[in-house]
């Protein structure tokens, strides 16, 4: 990228206005409990959630025929349309340079292992279809003279299938697919959090009745928490990760997702152990991923003590001043945490850096109007003395001024844009960063349709458990987008949401109001402030990259113990407002034991470092090297290969957790599709009830 760029191109990128909503349609009918009048909507379908994931079970659906509704807590408000980074990646099937074949592409979607492999498949082989059909909607994706897509390569990816709109290409996503909502007419209730699940029946005839959820504007002398119910046989959550589970995270504010509310339910979730964290801005400033641009024009990193005195720490653990820089470098498509690269100074040996100096209590930043400082008693640094990938890079990108700004205007000069839009001139002054929680791996249970444990609800986006240990930069946005599609594909074929359902519902919203109300007590010692406070430094301190089996194991205590006091004590609260927040901070409460249960389940079988989290003791198998010696306090467990075949499922009983491991799912690459043969499955709906999950016992 050149710098003969016109600000209203660079405007057009970052400042992503969102369109408007429409009135939303009033509530038909009213279902009385116990005195009071709750607003009731009945449809088809319920998508929770308003990101790019949910917004296309959506819109696919609604083209099907379907009656759907989308229950936003905030439209325009979640993960998909407030996050990014320097060139926000969407992970396709390649189109230029060198063709692609998705048997290749769903073995790099999976190589980090516990993945169904029929579900690396799905999404490589659902790419192409995803990408095209945001293209029609006007996703401005960028192309060469001969339509071919440009590509980069990033996180967990070897071949080079990224491509970018630019730092907002999830936000851009979401205006797009926000747009055809609103075109076809999809009701959209916004302020609207969902409580809990309503459920039906029991064992293999259990399924979802419909949504429990709270609105202010709803809230009345006859219903004073503003408790509104949506009866509906089908709902796919799709409200994104538990983003609000660390306090040390780049998720913006107020992101809950849907996972807590999936456990009360019964619904089974798996691979809940792994999670990406890597560097960036915190939620505190402006949340924002540094991985790309930001990295790879090689700033100088540093750190200050309380008395203003800065530390070249980096120099304590990089040998010479190439290999401090081109590991800096390399965390532009090195991103996540990865307890491997710890080993032999490699990248993450950056990410363990940063997170002992922010451990002793000194703040990190990162200088684009400086070049690293040299290693001490080694040559400065040098745009010719990096190692041959790097120096080939910047080279053929062109990055070879003189200062890291002047190198990040020539390739991304939009990174810089961005910041300023928050008031924050990286071009002028320092940046404060750390290594953060960014995304969950895991998530509900899902069959190749998005199809849950409990009859009749899906899971899309981040709230589904189809990734991995690792996986590609950009392929969680591609996986929303597929299983988005295929979510709707199978309800439509089902034919349940294709009219609103009839019939009394009291009975089991009295049950759902009687849970929230139960959990209210104004002489509580407990409020949702100190629950997340409590819950919020458990998950950075003891179950963030570096963990412990003693540390682990007593988080898991007291995770229990503060989801026993809940339930006896339940949580104050001053005002109704508070009540989703209050619901919210004790589903959050949930599934951080839940976590914290399955990774303490992980290590007492011997489990091992990978992915986001190394598993520090002291026979650990693996030692992470610095210039200044063995750096013994980090040994780690290797990985066991067995735990790559297989995966960790988890569900709350009401009494516990039950945690089993289940092997992946297989895919066989040398089976061939024939037409004659395998169109009468399509003809007649078979493909969709070959190899769907059975209801889950309870």
């Amino acid at each position: 990228m050149t710098t003969d760029i016109s600000q209203s191109i660079l405007d057009a990128l970052t400042d992503v206005d969102m369109p408007r909503l429409v009135p939303e349609p009033p509530f038909p009918a009213i279902t009385n409990v116990d005195g009071q009048r709750l607003p009731t909507y009945r449809c088809g379908c319920v998508v929770l959630g308003s990101g790019a994931a949910g917004l296309r079970a959506a819109v696919e659906l609604k083209r099907r025929g379907g009656d759907v509704v989308v229950v936003s807590q905030s439209a325009w408000g979640g993960t998909s349309a407030c996050s990014g980074s320097d060139k926000q990646t969407l992970h396709t099937a390649n189109t230029s340079d060198r063709g692609d074949n998705y048997t290749s592409m769903a073995r790099a979607i999976r190589a980090g292992g516990a993945m169904d492999e029929d579900t690396a498949y799905i999404e490589a082989v659902g790419s192409g279809r995803a990408m095209a059909s945001l293209q029609y909607l006007g996703l401005p994706l960028p192309q060469d003279e001969l339509g071919g897509t440009l590509r980069y390569q990033t996180d967990h990816d070897e071949v080079g299938r990224a491509t970018s709109c630019g730092p907002r290409t999830s936000r851009l996503m979401v205006r797009v697919l926000a747009e055809e909502a609103l075109r076809l007419g999809i009701p959209i209730f916004n302020q609207t959090t969902g409580l809990r699940l309503l459920t039906d029946g029991t064992g293999d005839n259990r399924r979802v009745a419909g949504l429990l959820a709270i609105r202010s504007r709803d809230r009345s002398a006859d219903n004073p928490l503003g408790v509104c119910v949506f009866q509906c046989p089908v709902i796919v959550l799709a409200a994104g990760g538990p983003g609000e589970l660390y306090r040390d995270s780049v998720f913006p504010n107020g992101c809950f997702g849907s996972l807590g509310m999936a456990l009360e339910a019964g619904i089974e979730v798996t691979n809940i152990t792994e999670a990406q964290f890597g560097i960036s801005t915190r939620r505190e400033g402006f949340p924002w991923n540094l991985s790309g641009t930001y990295v790879q024009v090689i700033p100088h990193i540093y750190s200050v003590d309380g008395s203003g005195a800065e530390r070249h720490f980096l120099g304590d653990y990089y040998r010479t001043t190439r290999e401090m820089a081109s590991n800096i470098f390399r965390k532009g498509y090195q991103w996540p945490f990865h307890a491997t690269r710890m080993l032999d100074f490699a990248s993450s040996l950056v990410d363990l850096a940063i997170f002992r100096e922010t451990q002793s209590g000194r703040r990190v930043f990162m200088d684009f109007n400086r070049n690293p400082l040299p290693v001490p008693g080694d040559r400065p640094f040098s745009l010719a003395r990096l190692d041959p990938d790097v120096s080939t890079y910047l080279r053929n990108a062109g990055a070879v001024q003189a200062l890291p700004i002047d190198r990040l205007r020539h390739m991304n000069p939009l990174a810089i844009e961005l910041y300023r839009r928050y008031k924050v001139d990286i071009a002028a002054d320092p940046l404060e960063f750390s290594v953060n929680n960014q995304h969950m791996n895991g998530g509900v249970k899902v069959d190749i349709w998005g199809q849950s444990s409990l009859a009749g609800v899906y899971a899309v986006g981040e709230a589904a458990g189809t990734h991995g240990v690792t996986r590609p930069g950009g392929s969680a946005l591609n996986a929303g987008q597929v299983f988005g599609t295929r979510a709707a594909e199978h309800i439509a074929a089902s034919g349940t949401a294709d009219t609103a359902p009839k019939g009394d519902l009291s009975g089991l919203v009295a049950d759902a109001v009687t849970a929230v109300t139960g959990l209210l007590n104004r002489d509580s010692p407990l409020t949702h402030a100190d629950v997340r406070e409590t819950v919020q430094a458990r998950m950075s301190d003891n179950v963030g990259i570096i963990c412990t089996p003693e540390t682990v194991a007593a988080a898991r205590t007291d995770a229990a113990r503060l989801n026993a006091d809940i339930r006896a004590q339940g949580m104050s609260f001053n005002r109704p407002a508070e009540v989703g927040r209050v619901v919210q901070w004790q589903q959050m409460a949930l599934v951080s034991e839940a976590v914290i249960t399955a990774l303490d389940h992980y290590i007492e079988g011997g489990g091992g470092s990978r992915g986001a989290r190394a598993i520090c003791e002291t026979g650990g198998e693996a030692l992470p090297m610095a210039r200044s010696g063995p750096l013994e306090g980090f040994r780690f467990r290797t990985e066991k290969p067995a735990h790559q075949a297989e995966q960790i499922v988890v569900r709350w009983t009401g009494e516990g957790f039950d945690l089993s491991t289940r092997p992946n799912r297989t895919f066989d690459e040398t089976a061939k599709a024939f037409f004659e043969r395998d169109w009468p499955d399509w003809l007649t709906g078979g493909i969709y009830t070959a190899r769907t999950q059975t209801p889950a016992k309870g």
